[in-house]
Parts: structure tokens; C-alpha cells; sequence
């Protein structure tokens, strides 16, 4: 009896035991710390890929800009501005000049050639065409002598031979046609038994300042070659050679010191001339 007795007690007491710890061992578990979740491995290389790429995705941009920025910058930017050729100012042409012009395209002298008409106080060339049509000017280089006429048996001497005095260019009307000169050069003969020659300006001799001279605003100092006659290059290969260098032409070279007329007797023709050409553009008109 007492045993059973006995045995119910201790029942009794083991289960108010177990319900007495039941809400603390409830507590010790809530109060635990739940354990961390790892991060998949392949979630930080994909962060770290996704951020390389947002870093160049920016940069791309700002590059594109600046590339963008340097061509516009370079298309603003001004060329370099080349030295302008020096231009010499036109001279009026002088009454003698006018006069051989019309002349010429009056009584058409010259056969059907082209040519060129050369002031020498002015030191200007006029070119005109086979027809007639006036293509430009330029200032030329002439002989250091003042005359008319060619001193004799000047066209045999040496350069080296030649007195300052007969240094001149002679004036009257020339058949020209390019030949050889020195040195196998090739050049417009203007009076070949005395050396004369039309030709492109040289600067073998520095002191002698051919270059500055035909650039100068001026004709006086224009004189300085042994007789020849010197023209800018430009002018030269661009315009008067295309025209003389098939046939030839004419040149005119209008005097320092004679009377225009003494030079150019047919000159005083010209308004016998003019006036039949009028007259014969009037019969024209009226058919």
C-alpha cells in the first residue's frame, strides 16, 4: 500500500517537474539566434561583373564625348593661313600703249598670231590672243640700258663682255618663236641675233634683286638685265608660254627714247583704219 502510494507521488511530482521546465526550454529555444543564410557563391562574381559593367557603360559615354568634343574643336579651329602673293598694282596704260593696241587689232598685224605688247617706261606686258582677246598683264624685267637699238655685234659677246651701255632692250616688232638658249633651256626668242629673249624671272644672282624688283610698285627700278626680257613665273608658265608655244606670235616693244611713230610707222594709220572699220560694221548692220 504504502509502495503504491508511493509510486503515485512520485508520478505526481516527475510530471509537475516536466510541465515546470516546459516554458523554459520554450524560451532557451526562441532565444536562440537563428543562423545566418550564405549567399549563393556566384551572386558576388555576378555583382562584381555587373558593377565592371555599369563602370565601363559610364566611361563609354564620356570617351564618345570627349572624342565628339576634339573633332568639333579641330573643325573650329582655323587652317593656317598661307602668305598671300604679293600683287603688284596695274598701271594705266600709257597713250603710246593704247595706240599700238588699237593699232594692232585694227589693221590686224598680227596674223592671226598671238601677242604681246610691252611698255618699257611703264615695264609692262599686255598679252592678247590670236583674236584679239586680252588676256592679262604683268610687270617685266628689262635691260639695265636705256635705248632702242641693239649695239652691233652685241649678240656675239660674252654676258661678262657687255658694257652696262649697250645692256638694252631693243624696241620694234619681233616674229618670236621658242628655242633653245644656254644651258638647253628653252626660251622665246625675241631678236636672236642679239640674244634677246623673253623668259620666266631667275634669281641666280641674289644681289641683283630680280624677284623684289618685278614685285615692286614701282617701274624705275625694273631695269637690270642684260637686255632680255623678264617675266614672273606664274604668268610666264600659265599664260604667256600656252600661247606663243605652238606658232609663235608677235611682241611689241614700244621705245624709251624715239618717237613712237619712228618705230611704228603704221601707227599713224589708225584712224583711217578705225574709220573704215566703222564703216564697214555699218554695211554689216544694214543687210
Amino acid at each position: 500500500m504504502i509502495t503504491s502510494t508511493f509510486r503515485v507521488a512520485s508520478r505526481r511530482l516527475l510530471g509537475a517537474a516536466l510541465v515546470a521546465a516546459l516554458p523554459l526550454a520554450a524560451g532557451a529555444v526562441a532565444a536562440r539566434p537563428a543562423p545566418a543564410q550564405k549567399a549563393p557563391a556566384a551572386a558576388a562574381p555576378k555583382a562584381g561583373a555587373a558593377k565592371a559593367r555599369a563602370t565601363a557603360a559610364s566611361k563609354t559615354p564620356a570617351k564618345t564625348a570627349k572624342k565628339t568634343a576634339a573633332k568639333k574643336t579641330a573643325a573650329k579651329r582655323p587652317a593656317r593661313a598661307l602668305a598671300p602673293t604679293p600683287v603688284v598694282p596695274a598701271l594705266p596704260r600709257s597713250e603710246a600703249a593704247e595706240r599700238v593696241i588699237a593699232w594692232v587689232a585694227a589693221a590686224q598685224d598680227n596674223a592671226g598670231l598671238p601677242y604681246a605688247v610691252i611698255d618699257k617706261p611703264a615695264a609692262t606686258l599686255y598679252l592678247f590672243a590670236a583674236d584679239g582677246h586680252f588676256l592679262g598683264e604683268a610687270p617685266v624685267l628689262l635691260g639695265i640700258g636705256i635705248g632702242d637699238d641693239s649695239s652691233p655685234g652685241v649678240g656675239a659677246k660674252n654676258l661678262d663682255e657687255i658694257g652696262p651701255a649697250e645692256r638694252t632692250t631693243p624696241a620694234g616688232r619681233f616674229v618670236a618663236k621658242f628655242g633653245r638658249a644656254f644651258g638647253r633651256q628653252r626660251v622665246l626668242w625675241v631678236d636672236y641675233a642679239n640674244n634677246v629673249a623673253l623668259h620666266a624671272v631667275t634669281s641666280i644672282t641674289k644681289k641683283e634683286r630680280r624677284v623684289e624688283r618685278l614685285l615692286s610698285p614701282s617701274p624705275e627700278d625694273n631695269r637690270i638685265s642684260f637686255g632680255c626680257i623678264n617675266v614672273g613665273s606664274r604668268f610666264y608658265t600659265g599664260k604667256l608660254r600656252p600661247q606663243f608655244e605652238r606658232k609663235g606670235g608677235i611682241v611689241y616693244v614700244l621705245p624709251d627714247v624715239k618717237p613712237l611713230d619712228d618705230v611704228f610707222p603704221r601707227v599713224r594709220l589708225l584712224p583711217y583704219l578705225a574709220a573704215a572699220n566703222a564703216g564697214g560694221a555699218t554695211m554689216e548692220a544694214d543687210r
